[in-house]
């Protein structure tokens, strides 16, 4: 469905009516100006309407109509095509949700597709109609506040991981037995989900300052290429999260196998404890007739004091070994 369309001259938002009548008005026009359509979930027929309007390219229009595709910008003869991974951190989870978001950059047009509900781009609109000498670069003005909208989102999740990341580092070498793997490798989860979404971006976004096809506004360049300089800050701190990841995982897992090493000593000193009055009793609870001691007269306090005083030797000897 269309969320928004608009036709912008010189940075001012315009009503918009027929699209193709609009592209011809603007086109013949010697005016700053462009369409920007913003459609969300569209069906084939919905999507087929636009394209016979704007003529995209059909390898575009495929992939658009596919979904799930890789974080990229392809450069066609007349038509700049991006797509962006969105995300969106839920609080309540710490789950990284996952979306998707096409543009298609052309002469005089700019189309947004969006997919799921994760960074809707009605926020972006509203800044960039605020900001009417930023808009009047046109279309490509509207390419580059969509990406730095997602690449900021990219830095607010990125902030949610690190304070994630450092409780369950702290929690595990504060010695907290209630932390689980699970724990562990499910925040590892998410970090690949976030490294998903923002890695593969990189390359495109280098290519495309550096492509000459794509007529960049000099006033322009230095802000795609501050997108690029967060895309790779937040690139990094993924990486260094993954493999702080592992590390905290490997040491969760040494822990453990200390600790049940531990928990096995205890269970053996105890053992040991016990099978000294479980031996000397045994030995004479077996009724024979020929033993002697059973006839003493103070048979039964020295063997309850022998039994005593073995298992209080080697319970000190235990503690001092640490075993207990």
């Amino acid at each position: 469905m269309i969320v928004d369309k608009a036709v912008y001259r010189d940075g001012i938002r315009t009503e918009c009516g027929d699209v193709s009548t609009e592209l011809e008005r603007l086109r013949a026009s010697t005016e700053r100006g462009f369409l920007w359509i913003g459609i969300k979930d569209p069906t084939t027929t919905e999507f087929a309407e636009h394209n016979d309007e704007l003529q995209l390219h059909d390898l575009a229009v495929e992939d658009a109509l596919k979904g799930n595709q890789r974080a990229k910008i392809d450069i066609y003869e007349s038509t700049v095509f991006v797509v962006l991974k969105t995300l969106r951190y839920i609080e309540a989870t710490s789950d990284v949700e996952t979306g998707e978001l096409m543009m298609f950059v052309g002469d005089r047009f700019v189309l947004t597709v969006r997919y799921g509900e994760a960074n809707p781009l009605a926020g972006v609109r509203r800044r960039l109609e605020d900001n009417p000498e930023h808009l009047a670069h046109g279309p490509m003005a509207v390419m580059h506040a969509v990406v730095d909208h997602i690449v900021d989102t990219y830095r607010a999740i990125d902030v949610e991981l690190s304070r994630d990341l450092e409780d369950i580092e702290e929690a595990v070498f504060d010695g907290d037995r209630e932390v689980a793997g699970t724990e562990i490798y499910k925040l590892k989860r998410e970090v690949l989900e976030f490294k998903r979404g923002a890695l593969p971006l990189v390359a495109p976004m280098r290519r495309l300052l550096g492509d000459a096809r794509v007529l960049l506004p000099k006033k322009l360049r230095p802000f795609f290429s501050d997108v690029l300089d967060h895309l790779l800050q937040v690139c990094d701190h993924a990486e260094s999260y993954d493999r702080l990841l592992t590390d905290i995982l490997s040491a969760h897992l040494s822990q453990q196998a200390i600790q049940q090493n531990e928990d096995m000593r205890k269970i053996s000193a105890w053992v040991a404890i016990a099978a000294v009055p479980t031996m000397l009793a045994g030995v004479y609870g077996m009724n024979f007739d020929n033993m002697p001691e059973l006839h003493t007269e103070y048979g039964y306090f020295v063997l309850v004091a022998v039994m005593m005083s073995v298992c209080l030797g080697l319970y000190v000897a235990f503690r001092r070994s640490k075993w207990l």
